[in-house]
C-alpha cells in the first residue's frame, strides 16, 4: 500500500480522516519538543502565559536532535518515548494541537482526549533517526535554547515517514496489532 501524503499544519478536518495502521509521508512544518520543553509549556500555562509557538493545528515531534555534523541540517532525529509528555498533551491538544510523533504507548487520558480534540497520534521508527534526519531539510531553534537538544527547534520537513498508531477515534494500531496476534494464536 502506498503511503498517504499528508501537510502540516493540518487544515480543518484532515487528522480526521486518517485511520490507525495507515502509513504517512509528512511534509510541512512542525515543531520538537521533548519533556523539559513540556514542562515549561505546561508551567506557563499555568501562569496564565501564552506558548511560544502556536500549536492550533500543528503537529510535535518528541525528538532531542543531536548536533549536525559540517554539512549537516540536523544530526540524528529519532523518536523518543512518547508516554513521558502524557501529563502535558491532554492540555496542548485542548488548545488545538493535531499531531503527535514519537514512539511507543500512551495514556487512556491521552486517548481520550485524542478523540475529544480530534487529533492523531503517529508513530517513527526508534533506532532509525540518521535515515529521519534526511526527511529534515531545516532546523531552527524557536524557544527554551537554554535546553540544548531539548529547546523547542521549528524543522520542515518533506516526506517524513511515519504509521498512523492512534486515530481520532481512538482506534490505536498496537492494540490492533495484539488482537491480531492473539486470534492467530488461538487459531493454532
Amino acid at each position: 500500500m502506498t503511503p498517504k501524503t499528508i501537510r502540516n499544519p493540518f487544515e480543518s478536518g484532515e487528522a480526521e480522516r486518517l485511520r490507525a495502521g495507515e502509513r504517512v509521508l509528512i511534509s510541512g512544518t512542525i515543531y520538537t519538543a521533548r519533556d523539559a520543553a513540556h514542562q515549561r509549556m505546561y508551567e506557563a500555562l499555568n501562569r496564565g502565559e501564552s506558548l511560544p509557538i502556536n500549536i492550533k493545528g500543528q503537529t510535535i515531534y518528541y525528538v532531542g536532535p543531536t548536533p549536525a555534523k559540517p554539512g549537516q541540517i540536523i544530526g540524528s532525529a529519532g523518536p523518543t518515548t512518547s508516554g513521558r509528555m502524557d501529563k502535558y498533551t491532554p492540555d496542548l491538544l485542548g488548545l488545538g494541537l493535531k499531531g503527535m510523533i514519537g514512539k511507543g504507548f500512551r495514556s487512556k487520558a491521552v486517548v481520550e482526549s485524542i478523540k475529544k480534540n480530534k487529533a492523531v497520534y503517529f508513530g517513527a521508527i526508534g533506532g532509525t533517526g540518521a535515515l529521519l534526519a534526511r526527511a529534515i531539510t531545516s532546523c531552527e531553534v524557536i524557544a527554551y535554547d537554554d535546553l540544548g537538544p531539548e529547546a523547542i527547534h521549528k524543522l520542515i520537513i518533506k516526506d517524513f515517514p511515519a504509521v498512523v498508531i492512534i486515530d481520532s477515534e481512538g482506534r490505536d494500531w498496537y492494540e490492533m496489532g495484539r488482537q491480531e496476534f492473539a486470534e492467530q494464536q488461538n487459531t493454532k
